[in-house]
């Protein structure tokens, strides 16, 4: 089936078809000649072949611009990565990429050019023109580009260049306490609305806020006394307009069995609806996350607790899964990590209570 927007996608006979582009129509527009194969590399080699022939040059020997390497990396992109992965590379690509960097070539980008455009980035990077990006934003627009300049190291043999990557400082994100948690608790149980009691749920089981939202009615096993983590709902931006969609997980380790707590499972089976809806809705059409982050600030001020983000309960999750003596490895499979590292690193806080427990165990030698 086509893939709408892509150079390269595949037919309804199995076999590929790459359009490459050999020049402009009258109206400005680029025209494209198209090449077919039964393999994906064998239809990658048939474009240069066409483009080297159009440039009279030898493959080795052509002058790739960033535009030209990243159009085709984003064709290639498309069909290894989700939905959402390939939006957010597009964007990156149009709107900071390209408009400085795409009709650079490949053998005239240098170190200096490059540190250049990152230190562009920080200082005036914002489209709305008030100031720069932050730093793990143009760490995020340099990985892409380097993955545009490793594809073009890969298919033409362009030289690869060296540059900076801007320092991000890791915030310590102050999770909610134990009289904020008593609070929003004693909240949510005493006005058990559907997004009251979605949000009660995250904050003893760690989901994501698009997990969440993803979660069906046929997703609870009271029996087995779980919830399957099957999918995730999110916005995707594409050139300038916007779409809700319903996914897989971010990850392979994000598909999951979550045990609920007695207490939590009691109060969704006196909630229970027909399997095939949506938890937060009730309905055969889901919540999507910015709706139930609005909802959960609207919570927050009701319950005179400080505004933090939504993803903030996962972390306040994580941290009291460790007070209460979780190991590592099984937080991480809970919350759907690869990598037990990533747990304790980026979401694991101690208190200072924890802190002084510890250090009170200490004693003089006997």
């Amino acid at each position: 089936m086509a893939r709408k927007g892509s150079n390269i996608y595949k037919r309804k006979d199995g076999r590929y078809e790459g359009r490459v582009p050999v020049g402009y129509r009258e109206n400005g527009t680029l025209k494209y000649k198209s090449v077919y194969a039964r393999t994906l590399s064998e239809v990658k080699e048939k474009m240069v072949k066409v483009y080297s022939i159009k440039h009279n040059q030898p493959v080795s020997a052509i002058k790739l611009t960033v535009r030209e390497a990243a159009e085709q990396w984003l064709c290639s992109a498309k069909l290894r990565v989700k939905e959402s992965s390939y939006a957010n590379y597009s964007n990156i690509v149009s709107k900071h990429i390209l408009p400085v960097l795409g009709g650079e070539y490949f053998s005239g980008l240098t170190t200096q050019k490059l540190n250049n455009f990152v230190h562009s980035k920080l200082q005036f990077g914002r489209l709305d023109g008030h100031g720069g990006l932050s730093a793990k934003t143009v760490r995020d627009i340099m990985r892409v580009y380097h993955s545009i300049e490793q594809y073009a190291v890969q298919e033409y043999g362009v030289k690869s260049t060296n540059f900076t990557m801007p320092k991000v400082e890791r915030k310590q994100l102050n999770v909610l306490n134990f009289s904020e948690r008593k609070r929003l608790e004693q909240y949510l149980l005493h006005n058990l609305t559907s997004t009251n009691l979605a949000i009660l749920l995250c904050l003893f089981t760690g989901l994501r806020v698009g997990e969440l939202c993803g979660l069906t009615w046929g997703d609870i096993d009271f029996s087995a006394e779980t919830l399957s983590v099957r999918r995730t709902v999110q916005r995707i931006n594409r050139r300038g307009s916007s779409e809700v969609v319903i996914g897989s997980p971010k990850s392979k380790t994000s598909i999951r069995t979550v045990p609920i707590p007695a207490f939590l499972l009691k109060l969704l089976s006196q909630n229970k609806k027909d399997d095939r809806l949506f938890l937060i809705s009730s309905t055969v059409k889901p919540v999507e996350p910015r709706t139930m982050q609005y909802r959960f600030k609207a919570v927050l001020k009701t319950c005179q607790v400080r505004n933090i983000p939504f993803h903030l309960l996962r972390h306040t999750y994580a941290t009291v899964c460790i007070e209460n003596g979780f190991d590592a490895k099984t937080l991480s499979e809970l919350l759907g990590h690869a990598d037990a590292s990533i747990t304790l690193n980026r979401y694991v806080h101690s208190s200072m209570q924890m802190k002084q427990n510890y250090v009170n165990r200490l004693a003089l030698t006997a």
